[in-house]
């Protein structure tokens, strides 16, 4: 696996393997490329790169969230973090269709929306305990990744290490980092900063969210497994339906 790939296919198995999957009471359909994009959020005030300021924009789709949180089983936090990507791509590459559902359904297969092994969202959005996986020493099952950030993000000066909801690879996180909640810091445990990252990637890749073949390019670019891609476009799926099905507001 290149280096600049986000996610390790054995890597993803083992974490599914010694963690709890999406509390689900749906049967996944099989959906095709590409999904449901679900019920837009609504405009916000997006953050200038590199602008700071002490309120998380995210915050401004608390609303949205609330509406839909408990019917999809997504942390309101989370919820905020695919929304407000949403937006912030759709101002800055319109052209990739970017939506929410389909960051949604990478963070459902990645960590459970940052639940993987009993973490929980703060409300800005930031897993505890941190989200780290296995060391890619090249054993059995995993790829072979030398450490790339000296420990800094994975705290492994030896071996890199998926980090955070949307478990980036240290050395794609410096490439695509963003700081989505202006607190001047890019984290890869900050769901804020990792779904506009992970959106900024997949855009980088596919450039056309909308269209069935770059969609999948870009999924099996960011991770080299159909069954993977198949099960994030299933939630995606399952997402964006479910928010369309829901009471109209007022």
């Amino acid at each position: 696996m290149p280096d600049r790939r986000l996610v390790a296919v054995p890597l993803l198995l083992a974490l599914a393997a010694c963690s709890p999957a999406p509390s689900t009471t749906f049967e996944l359909p099989s959906a095709s490329a590409p999904p449901d994009p679900g019920i837009d959020p609504p405009p916000v005030q997006l953050l200038a790169d590199g602008a700071r300021t002490p309120d998380r924009p995210q915050a401004q789709l608390t609303d949205w969230s609330e509406r839909m949180s408990d019917e999809l089983n997504i942390p309101r936090a989370a919820l905020q973090a695919y929304g407000y990507a949403q937006v912030a791509l759709g101002a800055e590459s319109a052209e990739c269709g970017m939506s929410w559902t389909v960051l949604a359904g990478i963070g459902a297969v990645e960590s459970s929306h940052g639940r993987h092994g009993g973490s929980r969202l703060d409300e800005t959005g930031r897993p505890t305990p941190r989200i780290i996986g296995l060391p890619l020493d090249g054993g059995e099952g995993v790829k072979q990744i030398h450490d790339t950030d000296g420990g800094v993000l994975d705290g492994d000066p030896v071996w890199d290490r998926a980090v955070g909801p949307l478990q980036f690879i240290p050395s794609t996180w410096r490439e695509y980092e963003s700081d989505a909640d202006g607190d001047g810091v890019a984290d890869p445990q900050d769901i804020d900063d990792a779904a506009l990252t992970a959106g900024r990637y997949l855009c980088a890749v596919g450039h056309d969210m909308r269209d069935g073949d770059r969609f999948w390019s870009a999924l099996l670019d960011y991770n080299q497994s159909r069954s993977y891609g198949q099960e994030v476009l299933d939630y995606a799926d399952h997402y964006g339906r479910t928010s369309r099905s829901l009471p109209a507001e007022g």
